[in-house]
């Protein structure tokens, strides 16, 4: 014990959260104070580890060896500390607390409308800031703790980072009705003969469709490559152009009688849809309630 009476233990919150945010801004604003307090506060905490802790490389600072051996002791002290002066738990009714979702506009239009039903009703004090990125964008901001959770389909899931199965999805076709040689959807060739509309977050980006046809030695024609899934589905009709996209998605186009919906003419395995936090953030309690959240919204 004789050893804390060399340090403020509010300097152990500063540490925390400029280990977590990994920028003296990010940080500050987390607790609530001005960048120059935080900056004294790092500078304090240097004297007392006599170490650098945070060396800046380019616009973040990244943590030293010790600095890293410190990082998980510390997070189980301050959740410690943090249950014996709170012994009244997480509240969701008066939680104030702003959480950072990354998705596409798929996982917005399945997620969204149920999750913010249940926040207005349960927590009024909690508010979303909703991102939109490409899969490597999204688990590089998780990891350096510019989002709390992001949410999509992921091939490799970094050390660092944890994911929950939130469902499985799988993929269907859509074209214009007139454009097919039959509503029953084209065999493999007429596929690859038509234009198809690729989404994804980013020009020359590939699909799971693609990794399949990749893997047979084959290639489509992609004639459109948008971000956006609710534009890609409405440039379908009138023209010869086919999109494949997740079931789930494709449910409001139903009512749309120039469209025809088909399975797939070559077998594409079915997607998890997942959602991804950093490991630091995994005991938060109101963390844990968001999650629970939104898996139920989606199980739902």
């Amino acid at each position: 014990m004789d050893e804390l009476r060399r340090i403020d233990l509010n300097l152990l919150l500063s540490l925390h959260a400029l280990l977590t945010e990994q920028h003296v801004t990010r940080a500050a604003h987390r607790l609530h104070k001005s960048q120059p307090a935080v900056s004294h506060a790092l500078a304090h905490l240097r004297q007392v580890f006599n170490d650098p802790l945070l060396i800046r490389r380019g616009a973040r600072l990244e943590p030293t060896a010790l600095a890293l051996q410190l990082q998980r002791p510390l997070e189980q002290a301050l959740q410690q500390l943090n249950g014996l002066l709170d012994a009244g738990g997480f509240d969701p009714a008066s939680e104030q607390r702003e959480f950072r979702l990354a998705m596409s506009d798929y996982g917005a239009q399945i997620v969204l409308p149920p999750l913010m039903r249940v926040l207005r009703q349960q927590a009024p004090g909690i508010h979303l800031a909703v991102s939109q990125g490409s899969r490597e964008a999204m688990l590089a901001q998780l990891s350096d703790g510019e989002l709390d959770v992001a949410l999509g389909v992921f091939s490799d899931i970094p050390a660092g980072l944890q994911a929950q199965t939130l469902f499985e999805e799988h993929l269907i076709c859509i074209a214009d009705r007139a454009s097919l040689s039959t509503p029953a959807g084209p065999d493999l060739d007429e596929w690859l003969q038509h234009p198809h509309v690729l989404v994804s977050m980013r020009p020359g980006g590939e699909s799971e469709v693609d990794n399949v046809l990749n893997r047979r030695g084959l290639k489509r024609q992609i004639a459109l490559s948008l971000p956006h899934w609710s534009a890609a589905a409405q440039v379908l009709a009138g023209t010869d152009l086919i999109l494949t996209v997740s079931s789930r998605s494709a449910e409001p186009l139903r009512e749309h009688p120039e469209l025809v919906f088909f399975k797939p003419p070559l077998p594409i395995p079915s997607v998890l849809f997942q959602q991804v936090w950093h490991s630091r953030r995994h005991a938060d309690p109101a963390h844990v309630w968001l999650r629970q959240q939104l898996m139920d919204c989606c199980q739902s």
